[in-house]
């Protein structure tokens, strides 16, 4: 079950965030977040970080090895836009649309292995507890 991170009504345009997606999609974490570190765009820092909130996510919620995760998907999506307007001349205001997106990322990875408390630990506070009773 891949782990989910979503981020919503960031203040860049989908476009503009679509373009530094496509450097990252299909490609491990680790070599993701490389990359999104050496791309000079200004959706790479928020990227970057929704990315790191799926790899959290991962191995917190869903207990996955953070070595081995891979991006299986990254969208971006178009959001509300906010109506703006820019002063022209004559006294007149021209409008315009500031425009924001939703990013998603799903990461799956390997599920670790739950290591079992060794017998002889519990069998000794087991046998602790009753000689306090």
């Amino acid at each position: 079950m891949p782990a989910i991170a979503i981020a919503k009504r960031v203040m860049i345009s989908p476009r503009k965030a679509g373009v530094v997606v496509d450097l990252v999609r299909g490609r491990s974490v680790a070599d993701a977040l490389v990359i999104l570190d050496h791309t000079p765009r200004r959706s790479a820092k928020t990227i970057k970080e929704t990315i790191k909130c799926a790899q959290a996510n991962a191995t917190h919620d869903h207990n996955l090895k953070p070595e081995s995760l891979q991006i299986t998907s990254i969208t971006v999506t178009p959001g509300p836009r906010y109506k703006r307007y820019r002063p022209a001349a004559r006294g007149r205001a021209l409008p315009y649309a500031r425009q924001t997106s939703h990013i998603r990322v799903e990461v799956d990875g390997v599920i670790r292995t739950i290591k079992k408390p060794a017998a002889s630990l519990t069998e000794k506070t087991s046998q602790t507890k009753e000689k306090k009773v």
